[in-house]
């Protein structure tokens, strides 16, 4: 593995550590893109397991209900940095938005705080970023091999190396050699994987072919009653690239996306490049041999990405092990929160998909783990009995993104703004269940027309309903009762029975689009803007 050097000149913790173990707590922020939970083993065990990520958990908390304000990468990005839903950060979407780099952040905040701040990896925020004393970014998505990076000069350096390694060696780096141990610290770290197109480490190459994965029950949806759903372009079976995204390049075959793939297998050096080949190669000869079509290369189209998906978490959760490892070894873990997320959830074939963008739960949920600090926990009565030791707790309430931003700044001991939307988790963090929390969650996604055309909407989240307006280029609704029907395939809007419901969550919704003053609001007196 890259960078165990650096490990290797971890001290062994002594009354020398200049790290105070009583002052402000220090954050260590893990991001990835494009993990879903249902591909971490401590929230389902069906498919892959990691350990490491599963430690994080296992001493500390694990939110069951944590979702997204706009499922797509840049956005949640601004939500997060901002604590405010994307009306209010003006960072819509991925295509026609640059950040407003000027606003107010949470690492702005921070930074007037006493604290020192960093991030390295992925950015995805079009603007330089603004509010760290050091960063270190990946052009826009990043290349999972050998990639540049833009430096605090405004220069570019080029990398060798497999990304996810390279991000986590210049994360511990700098936690050991570029900080001001006397100072509190907030690391956001920011990983290029699980994005598409999954390109494993050539180390992992060879693991989970010997698994065959059971096909979603929703693989075959026909999106009956649900016509945005019907109008995606997100299908494996129709949308995923045979040679972009399951690498099946071959002399003569042609893709809408084979010119991109060939320019990231140019990055490789001689000896990765020989590697991926000499494990590509023989699936490429047995595929054009086979040539599965219609729901047999559907279901083979799955198997691969399910095995490309998985190899790629193998490497995020071995270099999350190596932070962990870090942390523990130079004694910061009794004064560090660590917060594993993603930018937003995935879909792994249900409803027959890849990708996210719809406010359906596969997408809108993401993962949220956090350790506690070690002092944290024994301040707030929070050390494990014999029982429940590593094991995580559970906290079952709606939390959102927008969360984040004022979580810390609470854990800082720094005053939240006013103009915040979010609410700091720190209450559930230490046990308590308040009565005066949140009973609905707020979404709304903007990016359209765009890749995988997903019609624009915006909805409501409660306990046990969802409810959708498709709006732009399509008048429709969608509501679902989640505890009768979790998959959300029968659309119950307009159903007999269901009106009182409806209206409620209508006034629900309307109150919310007035909470964050989102300007594109439906009029319950048109059903539409």
């Amino acid at each position: 593995m890259a960078g165990t050097a650096v490990l290797g000149m971890a001290a062994v913790v002594s009354c020398q550590q200049k790290d105070s173990k009583n002052g402000p707590y220090n954050i260590v922020y893990i991001m990835t893109d494009d993990h879903t939970a249902q591909m971490m083993s401590c929230y389902d065990t069906r498919y892959m397991e990691t350990p490491n990520l599963d430690r994080i958990a296992a001493d500390g908390v694990r939110f069951t209900n944590s979702f997204v304000a706009n499922s797509l990468s840049g956005p949640s990005r601004a939500c997060m940095l901002t604590g405010k839903h994307s009306c209010a950060n003006r960072f819509y979407d991925n295509t026609t938005c640059v950040f407003d780099s000027t606003q107010q952040t949470f690492p702005k905040l921070l930074q007037q705080a006493g604290y020192q701040t960093a991030v390295i990896g992925k950015w995805h925020l079009e603007s330089m970023p603004t509010g760290f004393d050091y960063w270190e970014i990946v052009p826009g998505q990043g290349d999972y091999y050998n990639p540049d990076f833009i430096t605090m000069q405004n220069g570019t350096v080029h990398r060798h190396g497999y990304i996810t390694d390279i991000i986590t060696d210049d994360a511990i780096d700098w936690m050991e050699n570029g900080r001001d141990k006397e100072k509190p610290f907030c690391l956001l770290i920011h990983h290029k994987a699980i994005h598409r197109n999954w390109m494993a480490d050539t180390t992992y190459l060879s693991l989970y072919e010997d698994k065959t994965f059971p096909l979603p029950e929703t693989f075959y949806d026909d999106y009956a009653g649900r016509p945005a759903a019907a109008a995606q372009e997100m299908s494996i079976e129709k949308d995923m690239d045979l040679i972009y995204d399951l690498k099946m390049l071959a002399q003569g075959k042609d893709s809408r996306l084979k010119r991109t793939y060939e320019t990231m297998l140019s990055r490789m050096d001689k000896e990765q490049r020989a590697a991926w080949d000499r494990f590509y190669n023989p699936i490429i000869e047995d595929f054009i041999k086979k040539n599965p079509q219609g729901k047999e290369l559907a279901e083979w189209k799955f198997q691969r990405y399910m095995r490309d998906y998985m190899k790629t978490v193998k490497s995020l959760d071995e270099n999350v092990g190596r932070v962990l490892d870090y942390l523990e070894q130079e004694g910061l873990l009794e004064n560090t929160l660590v917060v594993y997320t993603s930018d937003q959830g995935f879909y792994m074939g249900e409803h027959g998909w890849f990708d996210k963008r719809f406010m359906y739960e596969e997408s809108m949920r993401t993962p949220l783990i956090m350790r506690l600090p070690d002092r944290f926990k024994r301040e707030n009565g929070l050390e494990a009995d014999g029982a429940n030791k590593g094991k995580p707790r559970d906290i079952p309430e709606l939390v959102q993104n927008i969360d984040y931003a004022p979580t810390f700044l609470e854990l800082a001991g720094a005053e939240i703004p006013d103009d915040i939307q979010g609410e700091s988790l720190v209450p559930l963090l230490k046990g308590e269940h308040p009565d005066t929390w949140r009973d609905a969650l707020y979404y709304h996604f903007y990016e359209y027309p765009a890749e995988h055309m997903v019609k624009r909407h915006y909805g409501i989240r409660t306990d046990r309903y969802k409810l959708i307006h498709f709006y732009n280029d399509i008048d429709e609704w969608e509501l679902f009762d989640l505890q009768s029907d979790p998959q959300e395939l029968h659309n119950l809007y307009g159903q007999e029975g269901y009106e009182t419901v409806t209206e409620g969550l209508k006034s629900r919704l309307l109150d919310l689009q007035e909470q964050y003053d989102d300007p594109v609001r439906f009029s319950p007196d048109r059903d539409k803007e």
